[in-house]
This record gives structure tokens, C-alpha cells and sequence, in this order.
């Protein structure tokens, strides 16, 4: 998949312009990119259009994932995106909708694994029967 269509998935599942759609994906990646592991964002990483790759880098101070819930990551995109909890939530659920098919499943599910319990409701949606787009 590649970057514009990513986005435009994102837009519409969201229902939001391009423009809101590329600060929640944004907001979303950096913030997966904090809680996930190093070696998990890299892998991520390397399944994704080049821009998206970017929002994706770790650094020596953020190799190891950091430990935090599914609150204080929608609080943490919410903040980056300045978006409210409502459209936060719609945002990133749309993102892992959208990554669950730019990405193979046995990543979507690797990167599923090291995010707790509380994260059901936002990454739910993305493995879902017929979580993928209708096409007219």
C-alpha cells in the first residue's frame, strides 16, 4: 500500500479531510513507536511506505517500549494530533484498520502481542471480519 491511499483510507474510515487524516496517522505511529520495542517498530517499519517509515525510528533513548495503557496512548495521540478523545479514538482505530491491511498478518499480530489487554477496543476493529473498506 502506498502512502497517499494509506491516508485516504485513513480519512475515510475516520470521516475526516486528508489533512486531519495525516495528523492522526502522524500522532498514532509516533506514539505506537514509544510503546512498542525496538526491534517491533523496525519490523513494522519495514512493511510501510517510506513516510510513514519515518514516524516509526527508535533512538537510543527510545529502544526499549515503554510501559503505558491504552488511556495514556489515546491521551498521548490526542495531544499530538490536538484532537479530542472522540476523534482520537475514531483516528487511531482507523489507523490500525488501515495497518492491518498494508501490513502481513503475522506482523499486525506481533505487534498486537506486545500491547495489553486494554488495548482491545482500539485495535479490535482492525481484525474484524469486514474491517476493510467497501468499495463502490
Amino acid at each position: 500500500m502506498n502512502y497517499d491511499t494509506f491516508v485516504d483510507q485513513v480519512a475515510q474510515r475516520a470521516g475526516v479531510p486528508s489533512t486531519r487524516a495525516v495528523e492522526l496517522t502522524r500522532a498514532t505511529l509516533e506514539t505506537l513507536a514509544e510503546r512498542l520495542t525496538g526491534g517491533e517498530a523496525l519490523d513494522l517499519a519495514a512493511q510501510l511506505p517510506k513516510p510513514l517509515q519515518l514516524l516509526l525510528r527508535k533512538t537510543p533513548s527510545t529502544e526499549h517500549a515503554q510501559r503505558f495503557g491504552a488511556a495514556e496512548f489515546v491521551a498521548r495521540v490526542g495531544q499530538r494530533a490536538d484532537a479530542d478523545p472522540v476523534a482520537t479514538r475514531a483516528g487511531i482505530r482507523a489507523v490500525f484498520t488501515t495497518l492491518r491491511e498494508a501490513i502481513s498478518g503475522g506482523e499486525f499480530d506481533d505487534v498486537a502481542a506486545q500491547l495489553p489487554r486494554d488495548y482491545r477496543d482500539l485495535v479490535e476493529a482492525a481484525t474484524t471480519t469486514g474491517a476493510a473498506l467497501r468499495r463502490a
